[in-house]
């Protein structure tokens, strides 16, 4: 895959993942924990017909994935899961500052566990990101210990898995990974889910945000992982946070504060100043390839 299109579908994804709240503010009576359960369910399933139209047989893509298909598996339910156990704890934007952090554990997480390099350029638009978004969320952080320990969760989860993607990336295939995350997720928030009561509409849109919020994005980055680096995903991934209140703001009519688009730009240019430095990089050494080529 060329790095162009594996850019495409890394933005991609976090543009899909930021849906979710502008959906859920339509949603009836499904309660929180019972969106967890049919979120993962119709992704469960989406991912397991792409793995039987590609004359796959999930289980036994499942087994194919070994070990890191399990530990990515367990932490892709672990992040659905967390996520909103820590909204019924704390607020959104607790949980969104928590979650900023995911750029620099992954960062600290792939110089540990990969050799990829890591250029300063990366360490100070992570430090930017993370610094626009607690300035866009940053005055309506309240203390509330409980929840944002478990928002923790998130960011930690997420470092981890985007390191084991791209460490096996080469490896073995992990979109079945994916699948076993929403039956887990699945199997975790069914007991506490009963009895349901999501209506009609309600499972519409919920399997709206299992293919289209959960499923497909999350095959759209294990493919990306085998191109970009460890921590320029987590960066570009940070474009949900971006989003996510402008889906809200237009579909819903929740207008955004002065501070909210004041972060968002400076995440944005952060994201944007890492890859046109990647760019400019690459460049300059194509040329001095080409010009040392000459020479000889």
């Amino acid at each position: 895959m060329t790095r162009g299109a594996a850019l495409a579908l890394m933005v991609a994804a976090p543009t899909l993942w930021s849906s979710a709240g502008v959906v859920t503010r339509h949603i009836e009576r499904a309660e929180p924990i019972e969106q967890v359960f049919w979120r993962s369910f119709f992704a469960f399933a989406f991912v397991a017909g792409f793995l039987l139209f590609r004359e796959k047989n999930p289980v036994k893509a499942v087994r194919a994935a070994g070990l890191p298909g399990l530990f990515s598996g367990v932490l892709w339910a672990v992040m659905s899961t967390a996520f909103i156990l820590a909204l019924s704890l704390t607020t959104t934007a607790n949980c969104l500052v928590v979650m900023s952090i995911s750029p620099l554990l992954t960062v600290i997480c792939a110089r540990i566990v990969l050799s990829d390099p890591i250029p300063l350029r990366t360490w100070i638009a992570a430090l930017a990101a993370m610094a626009g978004i607690v300035f866009m969320f940053g005055s309506s952080v309240d203390t509330h210990v409980t929840g944002m320990l478990v928002a923790l969760v998130i960011p930690v989860a997420s470092a981890l898995n985007v390191v084991t993607l791209r460490k096996n990336a080469t490896k073995v295939d992990l979109i079945p990974a994916v699948m076993l995350g929403g039956a887990i997720a699945c199997l975790i928030a069914l007991p506490l889910a009963l009895p349901i009561s999501a209506s009609g509409k309600d499972l519409l849109l919920l399997a709206f945000l299992g293919v289209f919020q959960l499923g497909l994005p999350c095959m759209f980055l294990v493919l990306a992982s085998r191109t970009l680096l460890a921590p320029e995903m987590a960066l570009i991934g940070l474009l949900e946070v971006v989003l996510g209140p402008l889906w809200v703001w237009l579909g819903a009519g929740e207008e955004p504060a002065g501070t909210t688009l004041v972060g968002g730009a400076v995440v944005l240019a952060a994201l944007a100043g890492n890859e046109l430095a990647a760019l400019s990089s690459r460049t300059r050494s194509a040329r001095y390839r080409r010009t040392a080529s000459s020479c000889r």
